[in-house]
């Protein structure tokens, strides 16, 4: 295939030059502009004749998705894709892919990594030794109680990719785990040797909770003020997977109230980056994090070698790694 054009709306990369050589190879039309908080009149001026739209942050809403005249795909750079209109996609014959194994193990790292912090109580420690150093004598009163990580139940919500790789990485940690994931195959279960519990089990009974699911219609605020009720108040969430997957204000109540004891948090649900005034982020029973889960250097070259494979994939006529609406048939015409 011949006179392809590629369009990225926005990126996250210092530059493109890599990829500007590997379409060059290719004989690919490539193009792009840094338009993350673009309007749709900005979008479509830059891709509405693209064969091939390449998204990472910006919003591709029903309005773009109208105007784009040739596009037959549209590959969203990163792990989820709710800033596009799957709905409207699919109305148009366009498919949606995305590149959701980019970054498993760093994510599943920065989850790890959060809950530790957390049942260590890192952020206080951090203040106890700064204030012990000013008076010159240890003071460890603010951070009682802490407790072994050891003989705690760790409940997994969502055991995908990254969940399944946090439970594989915490083995060895002397952990009941348990599991809430109703999609998950017969298969999968036997050959982890687990059972899957309800929600609210596994809520009532983890000392520890990661949640690692989608966000669609059937996640949003799966966890909110009476999720969050049924909890331990010795209890620990952590959140690595979709903002809106959790209420951040509920969650900001729950930790004020000691309806639980601490969070770990990576993605945010109105506005990222937070505005400065976000409650949670002046919460000291929070540890926040600027969603950077999916970030290191391997994962970065990861994502960008996975997006070129998907568009030398559609140059020989085949469909992407990772088709969202996969009932659409991709066209190459």
């Amino acid at each position: 295939m011949t006179g392809i054009k590629v369009v990225v709306t926005d990126y996250i990369e210092q530059d493109l030059k890599w990829e500007e050589e590997q379409f060059k190879e290719t004989g690919v039309d490539f193009s792009y502009d840094q338009l993350k908080f673009g309007t749709p009149g900005q979008i479509l001026n830059l891709a509405k004749d693209a064969d091939i739209v390449i998204v990472n942050m910006a919003k591709i809403d029903a309005e773009v998705i109208d105007g784009l005249r040739r596009c037959k795909l549209v590959v969203r750079h990163g792990a989820g894709y709710d800033n596009v209109d799957i709905a409207a996609a699919t109305g148009r014959d366009i498919v949606v892919s995305y590149i959701p194994d980019y970054c498993v193990g760093e994510v599943a790292e920065h989850a790890i990594m959060l809950i530790f912090a957390c049942q260590r109580k890192l952020l206080v420690q951090h203040r106890i030794l700064h204030d012990s150093a000013a008076k010159g004598k240890w003071d460890f009163t603010p951070i009682y109680p802490v407790f072994s990580l050891s003989g705690k139940t760790l409940g997994i919500i969502g055991l995908g990719r990254i969940g399944g790789t946090v439970y594989r990485m915490m083995q060895g940690f002397d952990l009941h785990v348990v599991v809430c994931d109703p999609y998950l195959p017969d298969a999968r279960k036997k050959e982890l040797g687990i059972e899957t519990l309800p929600l609210d089990d596994v809520l009532k009974e983890s000392d520890i909770i990661t949640v690692h699911t989608p966000l669609n219609r059937e996640t949003y605020h799966l966890i909110d003020e009476p999720q969050l009720l049924r909890m331990k108040k010795s209890a620990i969430l952590v959140n690595t997977a979709r903002g809106a997957v959790v209420n951040l204000r509920a969650l900001d109540k729950a930790l004020r109230e000691g309806w639980i004891a601490h969070a770990g948090i990576d993605v945010y649900e109105e506005k990222e980056p937070p505005d400065p005034d976000f409650p949670l982020l002046h919460n000291e029973r929070a540890i926040c994090t600027p969603h950077l889960s999916w970030l290191s250097e391997e994962a970065g070259w990861n994502i960008r070698k996975k997006i070129v494979e998907d568009v030398r994939r559609f140059i020989q006529k085949q469909g992407p790694r990772y088709p969202v609406n996969s009932g659409v048939k991709l066209r190459f015409d």
